[in-house]
């Protein structure tokens, strides 16, 4: 575990705020899963937009499937709206290597041709492997590569933040 602190709760308040500057007409939503769906979900509300937000997941798109297998929330992509010329905002809780973002693009590609998509997150930390960056970002932090930093949301849909050491 680690003794850095980060107030999820206040960093999501950054977060809607910068988000707001971000909307386009007709922008939609779109939750990368488990962090961020949960993120668009809240935002989405907050921000009193029409119809739902999206949720898309990495998981058939990711290049380490052979190492990692069948992840949970590989049947959560969920996208109640046309993909086709649509501005895409996704949303995630944790930016790292950048891999999970180009899977999820090539996700998104499936569905159709988006005439955008701009990436928001919670938090990003550094350490890209792909030439990947967000448009904004709540907070720029620094972790060894050896932990893993996921958001957690509790019963009342209240986020905080869990540092653990890496297994794999």
């Amino acid at each position: 575990m680690s003794s850095l602190h980060l107030d999820a709760e206040a960093l999501y308040s950054d977060l809607l705020t910068g988000v707001r500057g971000l909307l386009r007409p007709s922008t939609a939503l779109v939750g990368i899963w488990s962090g961020g769906a949960w993120l668009a979900e809240r935002l989405q509300r907050e921000l009193l937009l029409d119809g739902e937000h999206g949720v898309i997941s990495s998981a058939l798109h990711r290049d380490d499937f052979s190492s990692r297998g069948m992840t949970a929330g590989a049947d959560h992509t969920r996208l109640p709206f046309e993909i086709e010329g649509r501005h895409i905002l996704l949303v995630d809780d944790v930016l790292f290597t950048g891999r999970t973002i180009r899977a999820v693009v090539n996700e998104l590609f499936d569905f159709g041709r988006p005439a955008s998509v701009t990436l928001a997150v919670l938090v990003d930390r550094g350490g890209r492997e792909l030439p990947i960056d967000a448009a904004y970002s709540a907070a720029r932090i620094t972790l060894p590569a050896h932990q893993r930093l996921s958001l957690v949301r509790d019963d009342a849909g209240r986020f905080s933040f869990d540092i653990r050491e890496r297994t794999v």
